[in-house]
């Protein structure tokens, strides 16, 4: 099913009712791709069976399936990471004790391997084919490769002409250049996971307001008055989503009201930041230690709201397809904001086994699990079909090594979120025995997005016992 979308261009508001008015009175009823004259203000709508009856379909369709890669560097300490126990019966381990209310809605999958990540140096070598599993070009900036086009770039190519954005890559640091003379290897590798071609890496936006403007097609946010202007043209569409209400079924007017309250919400956040702090980082990546005292608490609302930015676009079906960097690896992000916690990530994630940075190490990728796990939760509480928005959703969530003082690409720190649209099943520990390539898994969600590859990368088979309930 197409997105449902509302557009409002400038314009005569009462004219554009009219239209609305006549076009919702046609035979067919309403569809979700219904579209007022012009280009300013584009609004999707969710899933709502309301709007399958009322176009004259006998049932509604399946909800779609979203999928979604979440990146964190600088990798974890095994210890505090993985469980003791595989199945159903496992205990949370301290690093994934934020998971403990979604705990029936994850898979923790231990024993993933990226053997093409052993040559090369710690980190870039080991981020740049995070998504793809292939070998990965030591160059200093020319013929740059990441072995293979990313899977989420994969699965773009195949969905991505069904919503009004193929894809939706996001972080919050900007790209970085140069050499890190230390390896002989371009910084570029560092800052992106998403890869249209080997060659050709997918830009992540880093500013809210700019994702925000591009979900809802609003134009030139920077320019004098402009947003203001665009503001209008919002309310107005907001008008005509409320007039689509009256003609819903109850319990999609309750989703409806609940869509556009996290429209607002995030709106008045984003309102709110641009009058008082600036979301691009004012220095380079490998200087965040430097950053001015209230730093620490924009970092904190910025990955929140691009998580909830995310949830919108997958709420709205603007996107089917999403990737986050929570940071560039090797950054040097200062998490002194943590209690307990006195430094930078990349720093701490070197420990040399010294128990009190361990310890501070454990406590920033808390910290990210718990980012994760709040995500999670507002997925939970979206009613979608038959379940939630989590249910019709696969949410990738890990790190390219796993313990950061070895850099080792071998047993992954890696989360899968969601049931697929009933196609996993979540709530267990799988423990994969021997050298399993983390493109297994790869393998499995592209076949999962109506993908039939002989193989991704250096897969070998698909990772088995996803969806097994034993």
């Amino acid at each position: 099913m197409k997105p449902f979308s509302l557009r409002r261009s400038a314009g005569s508001r009462r004219s554009r009712s009219r239209q609305t008015g006549a076009r919702t009175g046609q035979a067919g009823g309403l569809s979700r791709r219904q579209l007022l004259r012009g280009s300013s203000v584009l609004l999707s709508l969710p899933w709502l069976p309301s709007l399958a009856w009322a176009a004259g379909k006998p049932a509604p369709v399946k909800p779609p399936l979203r999928t979604a890669f979440l990146y964190f560097p600088n990798g974890m300490w095994e210890k505090a990471w993985v469980p003791e126990k595989t199945g159903a019966a496992f205990d949370l381990p301290p690093s994934l004790q934020p998971l403990q209310a979604v705990r029936d809605s994850v898979l923790v999958l231990s024993g993933l391997d990226k053997k093409h990540s052993h040559g090369g140096d710690g980190h870039y070598a080991k981020t740049a084919n995070f998504l793809t599993g292939m070998p990965v070009a030591k160059t200093t900036g020319k013929d740059i490769s990441s072995g293979g086009i990313s899977v989420d770039q994969l699965i773009a190519q195949h969905v991505g002409h069904q919503t009004p954005l193929p894809s939706l890559e996001l972080g919050t640091e900007p790209v970085i250049s140069g050499v890190d003379s230390n390896v002989g290897y371009t910084r570029l590798y560092g800052s992106h996971i998403s890869w249209q071609t080997p060659t050709r890496p997918v830009a992540k936006e880093i500013d809210p307001r700019v994702v925000y403007q591009r979900l809802y097609g609003l134009t030139q946010p920077h320019a004098a008055g402009q947003l203001e202007s665009d503001q209008h043209l919002l309310d107005y569409v907001l008008e005509d989503a409320r007039s689509v209400r009256r003609r819903l079924g109850r319990d999609d007017q309750f989703k409806m009201d609940e869509y556009l309250d996290a429209v607002r919400a995030v709106e008045k956040r984003l309102e709110f930041a641009s009058r008082n702090q600036d979301w691009q980082p004012r220095v380079g990546s490998d200087q965040l230690d430097a950053r001015r005292p209230e730093e620490p608490e924009t970092f904190r609302e910025h990955i929140d709201v691009m998580l909830d930015l995310m949830i919108l676009a997958f709420q709205s079906d603007a996107t089917r397809v999403a990737s986050f960097m929570f940071a560039n690896d090797v950054s040097g992000r200062n998490f002194s904001f943590l209690d307990g916690v006195k430094g930078g990530h990349h720093e701490l994630s070197h420990h040399e086994n010294n128990e009190h940075k361990i310890a501070q190490y454990q406590r920033i990728v808390h910290w990210h699990v718990e980012q994760f796990a709040r995500m999670l939760h507002k997925m939970q509480s979206i009613p979608e079909g038959d379940g939630t928005l989590l249910d019709n959703s696969m949410l990738m969530f890990g790190s390219s090594f796993s313990d950061g003082n070895r850099h080792d690409p071998d047993n992954l720190p890696i989360l899968l979120a969601g049931r697929g649209g009933g196609t996993l099943t979540p709530g267990r520990h799988l423990a994969a025995e021997g050298q399993v390539p983390l493109c297994n898994l790869y393998l499995a969600m592209l076949r999962r997005n109506g993908i039939e590859l002989e193989s991704f990368g250096d897969s070998t088979a698909e990772l088995a016992d996803l969806s097994t309930t034993a």
